[in-house]
């Protein structure tokens, strides 16, 4: 199958919740995967959605997103992020590499504490 998506997407498992109606209305949902700009969605059964938009509030990332719906197919959703959402972050690879050269040079005090052990 050929990629359409302009950007790549980190397949996650963040709790979501999903405004789908105008009285505010909210279900709970799983993001699968997301990028900078879209996501996939499953609910825990199938849905009715509104075709223009719906909120997406992603608490792991701390952000909602305003959210076209491109798809869907039974309880999964891909839904495109509106322009007029706050910019969504391009990556957080920055504080992924934070956190790995943390773990690395835990990893190598414990190497020499072990190795000193000898």
């Amino acid at each position: 199958m050929r990629e359409r998506r302009e950007s790549v997407r980190d397949k996650v498992m963040y709790g979501g919740v999903a405004e789908i109606g105008e009285r505010g209305a909210t279900r709970e949902c799983i993001v699968r995967n997301i990028s900078d700009r879209g996501a996939t969605i499953e609910f825990s059964d199938d849905i009715q959605l509104p075709k223009e938009q719906l909120s997406l509030r992603v608490a792991r990332k701390g952000r909602s997103f305003l959210a076209k719906v491109i798809w869907w197919r039974d309880n999964f959703v891909g839904v495109a992020f509106r322009a007029e959402s706050p910019a969504a972050p391009v990556s957080d690879l920055a504080e992924r590499l934070r956190r790995s050269e943390i773990k690395k040079r835990q990893l190598e005090r414990r190497i020499d504490e072990l190795l000193g052990e000898r």
